[in-house]
């Protein structure tokens, strides 16, 4: 089994951080760049910044600020949100983010998913996959934050990117984002038996055995998080610990500073 990833995830909304739940992202928590450097000391082993107004608002993504960011973040760094073509994800690339997240860009063009790839290689590029489950117990893609229903199936459009060349896949359960209680596993899992790519399980995190969860029982290979390190004395550096103690090989920390 590969070494498995703690993500914290960074919502960025107007020039600081928010955290809400079901993608109703309202209470704010803090600008950018303090979460960044506390991070940067907690053993997390990657960061995930997401603009969530950009897309809805047709804004261009903030490559100046992320440049400031990314001179601060001594982790992988992937940055999302507003993305809508090459010229942009080379900008961001140039601005100092490592990997960059897909989503709403990717329905109205698939295409982009491909030339991306190929352009910048699949390990950059992280396709984000928002969905909701329906009272029928069918699961639903959305966009725009989740505002905008794209009838599709979040195991079909996932092979659909892992075909297109994206290099992992970044499952989001809208119903479970912000409460704490547990990533939707069944979600997770219909991805993670989807696909052959590394699968980030995210929304719903609450505590360590939620995440072991995650990676055991649900085939993930990663997990994100971001209420559960807000709001709790909860670490990613004691989540990795709790990982360890379940049989979960996990990364070493970052030490905190530039290589």
């Amino acid at each position: 089994m590969l070494k498995v990833r703690v993500i914290p995830t960074l919502l960025w909304k107007n020039f600081g951080l928010v955290k809400g739940v079901g993608f109703d992202s309202w209470r704010r928590v803090g600008p950018v760049l303090p979460a960044i450097k506390v991070y940067n000391t907690r053993d997390v082993d990657e960061l995930i910044l997401v603009d969530i107004t950009a897309t809805r608002e047709a804004a261009e993504p903030d490559a100046e600020s992320v440049h400031d960011f990314a001179d601060e973040c001594f982790v992988p760094f992937t940055v999302g949100g507003g993305i809508a073509g090459i010229e942009q994800i080379q900008r961001l690339l140039r601005a100092g983010a490592d990997k960059i997240s897909l989503n709403s860009a990717a329905y109205a063009n698939p295409r982009l998913v491909d030339d991306a790839a190929r352009r910048y290689g699949a390990q950059c590029i992280v396709a984000s996959i928002d969905a909701r489950r329906h009272a029928d117990g069918n699961y639903e893609c959305f966009s725009h934050a989740g505002t905008q229903a794209t009838g599709r199936r979040p195991d079909d459009w996932a092979r659909e990117l892992a075909d297109r060349g994206a290099g992992e896949i970044l499952i989001t359960s809208i119903d479970r984002d912000g409460t704490m209680t547990g990533y939707d596993l069944a979600l997770v899992e219909c991805v993670t038996r989807a696909v052959n790519l590394p699968v980030i399980a995210s929304g719903g995190a609450g505590n360590y055995e939620h995440m072991r969860q995650a990676i055991q029982d649900a085939g993930a290979s990663a997990v994100a998080a971001a209420s559960i390190f807000h709001f709790t004395e909860q670490t990613p550096a004691e989540a990795k610990k709790a990982l360890a103690a379940a049989g979960i090989p996990v990364r070493p920390g970052y030490a905190a500073g530039p290589a």
